[in-house]
């Protein structure tokens, strides 16, 4: 679990209990009757918050309530790390696949495999993080082309090549569900069915005495109040919109899931031909995470251990703080997770009947704009492979894990390092090694798309780039060239005007340099 909040701590403060006092010898009896009688407040507050709806929503927002409920009384007895450290077992020599080791599908039987597969992105996300109004999937990114009509020229182009019927479902929050169903209209005229369907919209906590924040069920009224719940979410949620069992009927075996801002997470017709073609183990796969080789910029993402023999997805938040190091080595630990998960659908289906899903809680400590300290309580989509029967990794390529979170990706996948092709990025054969450049942008001049794109008069030429560092005020002429590595530093106050053609190679480049129109 994460955060160094401890659900007791609050409920002790809250009982009257404070770190100096003697705790009654029955302690643990008297913990679990504050963590009952907490959960009850909870229980009681949010009814109070569903009284504030209109009749006709309060059953379906009741069952979102009991989810959110569950999540909170799980959180409740959570003391800590999640993770006895001494438990994790060595990965199995077959437990992480070689992409390299796939099979091609035979160009015949490419039509039926894609006729058992359903393309899921993840669609809740804003893009204010880049200074971007909306949902971040609008954003353009290439050639005007946003991250939804890639997803869709992708899609489109499978279909039309073989002759096959992918359908596209986006998991929305309440964040991006208007503007997105407004966005997919354009699209009626694309061979692509597209299906929307909302994630939950949970309560923000707060940290004081453990109640949501929300005055009432009026979402608009006060959206810093609520928050989507992570996108472990989306089991839950896939089955409840009626497409899970949709699908399952219509035949399909498997979904293909992943952020939609990642433009590397492309259908793979390799890894699908494991699944459901000619290579299909004779025991089922049910469960599929795409992870690549961990490199000193990737330490703190996710990575995939074995314990008490199950293949599971370890977060940095799980680890006790004497291991982080060890966590974060690139050693011990080879890969990390993409997020770009494949899983089979009749296998969700059981779990959740079964009800044996059980993710990790991540605690998200949030600051309200009125200074209010609240708690969010997340799951991860990844976290469920524990779940799943027959969960291998599959060590793919890095071209298959490309986000763009910031300015920095959005200058990658905006340059000459990549040509697009049927809405997807394919680095350029002039590129002499297959790693991307690292780039670092000065969040103070660069972090927004818009301030970002006015500092470029056009994107440089980076194929020989291997590092760029750009901190202060600088602009960059247009058909500038970067090579090997470069670091352009404008000191507070002053400025660097890149000149027009310029070919900076192996260069630091700092002080002062204003070019002034005559």
């Amino acid at each position: 679990m994460t955060s160094g909040i401890r659900p007791i701590d609050v409920l002790l403060q809250r009982a009257g209990v404070r770190g100096h006092q003697r705790v009654p010898s029955d302690s643990k009896e008297f913990h679990e009757v504050t963590k009952r009688d907490a959960l009850r407040l909870l229980e009681n507050d949010v009814d109070r918050l569903l009284k504030t709806t209109e009749p006709a929503r309060q059953p379906a927002l009741k069952a979102e309530m009991g989810r959110f409920a569950d999540l909170f009384g799980r959180f409740l007895q959570e003391e800590g790390p999640a993770l006895d450290w001494n438990k994790i077992q060595k990965l199995p020599e077959n437990a992480v696949m070689n992409y390299s080791n796939l099979k091609s599908p035979k160009n015949e039987q490419i039509r039926n495999m894609l006729d058992k597969l359903v393309v899921i992105k993840l669609n809740g996300g804003l893009g204010t993080s880049m200074g971007c109004h909306g949902p971040k999937s609008v954003i353009p990114v290439r050639s005007d082309l946003t991250f939804l009509d890639l997803t869709v020229q992708q899609i489109e182009h499978l279909n039309k090549t073989y002759d096959a019927n992918v359908p596209l479902v986006l998991m929305n929050s309440f964040n991006t569900d208007e503007d997105t169903e407004k966005i997919v209209r354009k699209y009626k005229g694309f061979r692509v069915q597209i299906h929307t369907f909302n994630q939950s919209c949970f309560p923000r906590i707060s940290r004081e005495h453990f109640l949501p924040v929300a005055k009432d069920f009026d979402v608009e009224k006060d959206m810093e109040a609520w928050y989507p719940p992570g996108h472990g979410d989306f089991y839950d949620t896939f089955r409840n919109s009626g497409l899970l069992k949709r699908f399952i009927d219509e035949g399909r075996e498997y979904c293909f899931l992943s952020n939609i801002d990642n433009l590397g997470a492309t259908v793979d017709l390799n890894i699908l031909n494991k699944l459901v073609g000619e290579e299909r183990a004779t025991t089922p796969v049910e469960f599929v995470m795409e992870v690549t080789d961990k490199t000193r910029a990737d330490v703190k993402g996710g990575t995939l251990i074995q314990m008490e023999n199950k293949l599971r997805l370890l977060e940095i938040a799980q680890v006790p703080k004497e291991h982080v190091d060890d966590f974060k080595s690139v050693k011990t630990f080879k890969f990390f997770n993409t997020n770009n998960i494949w899983a089979n659908l009749s296998a969700i289906d059981r779990v959740l009947r079964e009800r044996t899903l059980n993710m990790e809680i991540i605690v998200n400590n949030k600051t309200l704009e009125n200074g209010t300290r609240v708690i969010q309580l997340e799951t991860a989509v990844g976290a469920a492979m524990k779940c799943f029967d027959g969960a291998i990794g599959i060590n793919v390529p890095r071209s298959r894990f490309l986000p763009v979170k910031k300015s920095s990706d959005l200058l990658l996948v905006m340059s000459n390092l990549y040509t697009l092709k049927n809405g997807s990025l394919v680095m350029s054969p002039q590129r002499m090694f297959p790693t991307t450049p690292l780039v670092k942008l000065g969040e103070n001049h660069f972090s927004k798309v818009k301030e970002f794109l006015g500092r470029f008069a056009n994107i440089p030429d980076i194929i020989e780039l291997d590092h760029l560092t750009v901190s202060g005020d600088v602009t960059f002429g247009r058909g500038v060239s970067l090579r090997g590595t470069v670091i352009i530093i404008a000191n507070h106050g002053d400025r660097i005007d890149i000149p027009a053609g310029a070919i900076l190679e192996n260069k630091i480049v700092s002080g002062n340099m204003r070019i002034l129109d005559h």
